[in-house]
This record gives structure tokens, C-alpha cells and sequence, in this order.
């Protein structure tokens, strides 16, 4: 591992990059390909001799905020701004970056692809964003599946689907609990806690618990109306594209009970999206 790694991995960069690709303009002939030290200095915001220490090695402690401005400066996508703060020893502060409510078109077809798991991606706040059809069928009971805290607390349905009501409850309240500290959320996750608390005098006593619990694995017993007993397990997924955002799929033991439910719930809802002869 090279000394002045975090350096180096600057050089690199600030290389790669054209004066036209960050909007400066460009005259005449280079002697050396990419940007000047002085113009990535101008972009960041920072003292050209400060930046020049940095690619030295002469500095070696830059704050989080010079590291979030020499991102930008140097169009690092999610995964090489992620490699620059690591280079520090720090990790990025994405508090403030606002959970994307869009699934990708390539998220999504891999979900479809998914044709006997329920597969379906959550934000912080346990939105619903998008679901394959089979968990469309699986969470029919709900009207609507927009979100997971609402569904549980506020959704008669609920009390039926939900075998271990009492269990789902208290883990699903300890998921939403690591929304918190994620300024850019805030404002969703406030108004979804004051309805649950209007309305919720259980929601309002787990909430006040301060219990925090990440969606990892788990098992989950369900009793969906159309196709009786769920035993399933489920595995949850952090979408690295779109931080904030949670790809879950449900699965049954194959040859179980369970699974010859889900093929039999997956069958009833191809044969309604039939279009009539």
C-alpha cells in the first residue's frame, strides 16, 4: 500500500479530468494531461498551496468537508468518494443526502425476475417504493401497501396477516428508529410519527421505547387470506446505488407447504392480470 495513497488516488483523478468537463475554459496546449492543482484548488474551494500539501502528503488530516468539496470538484461518483474518505480513515457523513424514492429500471427487472419470491425495495422510513408481483399479491390484503409502519399499526388487515402481531410490531418500530439522524428525512419521518401517534397508542409506546434494529434476516409467519399459512424467511439488501434504499425477499423452504402457497397465491394473480377473452 503505497505511503501517500491518498495522494495519489488525487493525481489519478485530477487527471482523468478536462478543464471543458468541469466547465473551465481551456487555452492552448497542456504539458501535462488533466487539470492544474490550481483549478481543482478554485473548484474545492480550498488555498492552492493547502491542495498541493494534500497531493504531497504534507497534509494529512482534511475535514470532512474539504473531502466533500474535492468530491464534487472531482466528479467522484458514490463508490470512489466513498474510497476517498476511507484513504483518510474517515467515513462519508450521508445524513444529509435524501433517500432516493426512485427505483432503478435495472432494480426492477431483476425484482421481476424474482417470479416465485416476493421481492419488493424500501426506503428509510419503510415506504413501500416498488414491489414484483408476487409481493403485490402477497401484501393484497392491504389497501394500500404504501408502507410498512402504517400497514402494521393503522391497517385492520393487519392484525390477521401478521401472525406474531405483537413481535412484528416492535421490529418493524425499531427499523423505522434508524431513520433518525438523517436530517434530509426528517421531514417524512416526522409526519409519518405524528399520524402513528394520533392514531396509535401502541405504534406510541414502542416508539417511545427507543429501540433500533436494522432489517437483516429474519422469519416471518404470515396468514394471507387467499392461500392460508406463510412460514417465510426473508434477507434484506442495501441497494448501493441508491443509498437509504432496501432491497427485501421473502422465501419459502422449498417443497414446504409454504412454497406450494406462494405458487398457488403467484398463479391466482397471473390468472387475474389476465386481460378477459
Amino acid at each position: 500500500m503505497p505511503d501517500n495513497a491518498f495522494g495519489e488516488f488525487l493525481r489519478a483523478r485530477r487527471a482523468g479530468l478536462r478543464p471543458e468537463d468541469v466547465g473551465m475554459a481551456h487555452h492552448g496546449v497542456r504539458r501535462v494531461p488533466g487539470l492544474r492543482r490550481e483549478e481543482v484548488a478554485v473548484l474545492a474551494g480550498v488555498n492552492a498551496d493547502y491542495y498541493t500539501r494534500l497531493e504531497q502528503g504534507r497534509e494529512r488530516h482534511p475535514s470532512p468537508q474539504v473531502l466533500d468539496a474535492l468530491s464534487r470538484a472531482l466528479h467522484l461518483d458514490t463508490d470512489a468518494r466513498a474510497h476517498l474518505y476511507r484513504l483518510t480513515g474517515t467515513a462519508p457523513d450521508d445524513r444529509h443526502r435524501l433517500a432516493p424514492d426512485t427505483v432503478s429500471a435495472g432494480l426492477r427487472r431483476l425484482m421481476d425476475g424474482y417470479a416465485h419470491t416476493p421481492a419488493f425495495v424500501v426506503n428509510r422510513t419503510l415506504d413501500v417504493l416498488a414491489a414484483n408481483a408476487l409481493a403485490e399479491a402477497l401484501f393484497s390484503p392491504f389497501r394500500p401497501a404504501d408502507n410498512l409502519v402504517r400497514m402494521i399499526f393503522l391497517d385492520p388487515a393487519a392484525r390477521h396477516f401478521f401472525t406474531r402481531w405483537d413481535w412484528t410490531a416492535q421490529a418493524t418500530v425499531a427499523n423505522l428508529r434508524q431513520a433518525e439522524g438523517y436530517p434530509a428525512d426528517s421531514p417524512r419521518l416526522n409526519a409519518l410519527v405524528d399520524t402513528l401517534t394520533r392514531h396509535s397508542a401502541e405504534f406510541t409506546a414502542l416508539w417511545s421505547a427507543h429501540a433500533v434494529r436494522g432489517k437483516t434476516q429474519d422469519a416471518k409467519h404470515l396468514h394471507h387470506p387467499e392461500v392460508g399459512p406463510l412460514d417465510l424467511t426473508y434477507q434484506s439488501f442495501d441497494v448501493r446505488a441508491a443509498p437509504g434504499q432496501q432491497l427485501i425477499i421473502y422465501h419459502a423452504e422449498p417443497g414446504s407447504p409454504s412454497a406450494q402457497a406462494l405458487g398457488l397465491l403467484g398463479t391466482l394473480d397471473a390468472t387475474r392480470r389476465q386481460p378477459a377473452d
